[in-house]
């Protein structure tokens, strides 16, 4: 069994990317972030006509997270308990669509049913605004909720973009982040991060694909990509029982080529 997460930036505007990837990689599941689209836009036709089952969270034109399987869907989640409202500008709160979990492998695979989240943290945008913050509370939020029943046998997934870097490897130039005062390598945000380690969760790419320049995201100003200037912010956490039987991970950075690519590319896992 073959799962995926890809934040494709726009599903509608990348659909045929999509629909490609699929054909050609032959993954079971795949989660996906920046839908950015509502329900009613979503091309819920398009997975069908391919075998998938979908799960879909948009309620605007921005963020949308994604759940397409076609090796069971069940008990979705839209959101997660504990999910910390976000309003600015006047704006009234509201629980963001960042996240949604469903249990996959209740049908036709030999693997053992396990809960995935497909995830869209926050960007925290800069280490002064309120959305970093913010971030920091849907981490800790996040963290209670996934941590709380872990035990031995606990099957679970967290994929999709973190937009973390949580070792100084997973950037391009360290220096330039540190000097510049970004975000995604400041030590809150890696705390946050290692706090998912630490409760026993295994990153299941990092060992088989480790850095430096295994990124998985290249901004589409100034060349990054063609340079090689990325980060490495899409991750697949796996509790230990499952990441027990993973026997293969690799980041897909042949799908960022061509014309009109997401700013992120797949990374891959796969069962036996």
């Amino acid at each position: 069994m073959k799962f995926a997460t890809w934040n494709v930036n726009s599903l509608r505007a990348r659909a045929d990317r999509v629909e490609d990837w699929l054909d050609e990689t032959d993954a079971d599941v795949l989660t996906i972030q920046e839908t950015k689209c509502r329900d009613e836009n979503f091309p819920w036709g398009m997975f069908e006509m391919m075998g998938y089952q979908v799960a879909h969270f948009g309620i605007s034109q921005w963020n949308g997270v994604a759940i397409a399987s076609r090796v069971g869907l069940d008990d979705v989640e839209y959101g997660f308990a504990g999910q910390p409202e976000f309003g600015k500008n006047g704006v009234d709160p509201e629980v963001e669509a960042r996240a949604i979990s469903a249990t996959v492998g209740t049908k036709n695979t030999d693997v053992e049913p396990f809960r995935l989240y497909s995830l869209y943290v926050p960007n925290g945008r800069s280490l002064e605004d309120e959305h970093m913050e913010y971030k920091l509370r849907f981490l800790d939020a996040l963290h209670n909720h996934v941590t709380e029943d872990l035990t031995d046998t606990t099957r679970v997934a967290l994929t999709g973009d973190w937009n973390i870097a949580p070792y100084d490897e997973d950037v391009w130039d360290m220096e330039f982040f540190l000097n510049n005062g970004l975000t995604h390598v400041s030590e809150p945000e890696r705390a946050a991060f290692r706090a998912f380690e630490d409760s026993g969760l295994v990153d299941v790419v990092r060992p088989r694909h480790p850095g430096p320049e295994t990124y998985t995201y290249w901004d589409y100003q100034r060349l990054r990509f063609p340079k090689n200037q990325g980060m490495r912010i899409d991750f697949i956490l796996a509790s230990q029982h499952l990441a027990n039987d993973v026997t293969d991970a690799w980041i897909d950075r042949e799908a960022r080529k061509g014309p009109g690519p997401s700013d992120h590319v797949p990374v891959v896992a796969e069962l036996g």
